[in-house]
């Protein structure tokens, strides 16, 4: 009375593939919205067309360290600091 129960080849395949796809569009999806946009794109879209690009420098300048002698420090190895 039981129809034969057994799957075909291209029914298993299709059973196979969907979920594995639906996972990896589920994960590429994932992925982009949690993507942080660029910095160049982000302020080119905020500012007016011809406008000046925002200074994003700090006026603070850290000064060099001194030492008893007034002098700034100088690295251990002689060479310039950066």
């Amino acid at each position: 009375m039981n129809p034969n129960s057994a799957l075909s080849a291209w029914q298993l395949a299709v059973m196979a593939v969907i979920p594995v796809a639906a996972l990896a569009m589920w994960l590429t999806i994932i992925f982009l919205a949690g993507k942080e946009p660029r910095g160049h794109a982000q302020a080119a879209a905020a500012s007016p067309v011809g406008a000046a690009a925002p200074e994003t420098r700090s006026v603070y300048v850290v000064p060099a360290p001194v030492t008893e002698e007034g002098e700034p420090a100088r690295p251990a190895d002689g060479g310039i600091a950066a």
